[in-house]
């Protein structure tokens, strides 16, 4: 799933961004595989707080920028800088997560992209799931996991026009008893790759265990 996903992101890149040479920076970097696929389009920049992360990119992405540093601070970046910012599963980690796409605004270029996804907390099934045990809920350092609405909310108040705002899938499964995980993976999974494999965006919110969002500084 992971080196399908990466591929799938680097994919929505590419098609929202202008490359040729222009800027990405990635908030949560952590590996580095996403900028390793798009070392090549723009000119990348990565940041993480784990520093075995950032070591890792840099044998990953050899051609990409990348340090230890919070991405709940970035005035230290300059303004218009970038054409595309990056932040997959990391908003729902930072204290103020507002003010960090007000930031992401005031980075991108006219036209820039930010590309984000996160937990939906709301999503079509979680009722059959225990909510302190799925996939969102057990990870307690999610301390800002919101609804869509909220999210788009944000966006639009930092300045940003949200394009594109969709789901990824109900892959976190079981949902149901006594049928094998297997089989429930086969059927509940099988949008999400056929979404991933085409490199579209039709997947409903409803229908996602995360949101994927695409917003665009005008």
């Amino acid at each position: 799933m992971y080196w399908f996903a990466r591929r799938y992101y680097a994919a929505l890149v590419r098609r929202h961004a202008s490359g040729g040479g222009g800027r990405l920076l990635e908030l949560g970097c952590g590996l580095g595989h996403l900028l390793g696929l798009l070392q090549d389009d723009f000119r990348c920049t990565g940041i993480d707080l784990i520093d075995y992360g950032i070591e890792q990119c840099r044998l990953n992405a050899p051609r990409a920028e990348a340090f230890q540093h919070d991405a709940a601070d970035l005035p230290l970046f300059g303004g218009e800088a970038y054409s595309a910012v990056v932040a997959l599963h990391v908003l729902e980690h930072l204290p103020d997560p507002a003010e960090t796409i007000r930031e992401v605004h005031r980075l991108l270029q006219p036209g820039g992209i930010f590309l984000f996804a996160t937990p939906h907390p709301t999503y079509a099934l979680r009722f059959l799931k225990d909510p302190q045990r799925d996939a969102i809920g057990k990870d307690k350092t999610h301390i800002n996991v919101h609804d869509p609405r909220q999210w788009r909310v944000w966006c639009e108040e930092a300045g940003l026009r949200m394009i594109k705002h969709f789901g990824d899938g109900l892959w976190d499964v079981p949902y149901l008893p006594l049928i094998p995980k297997a089989l429930q993976f086969a059927v509940f999974g099988l949008p999400a790759a056929l979404q991933v494999v085409s490199r579209t965006t039709w997947t409903p919110l409803s229908m996602g265990v995360n949101q994927i969002g695409i917003a665009r500084k005008p």
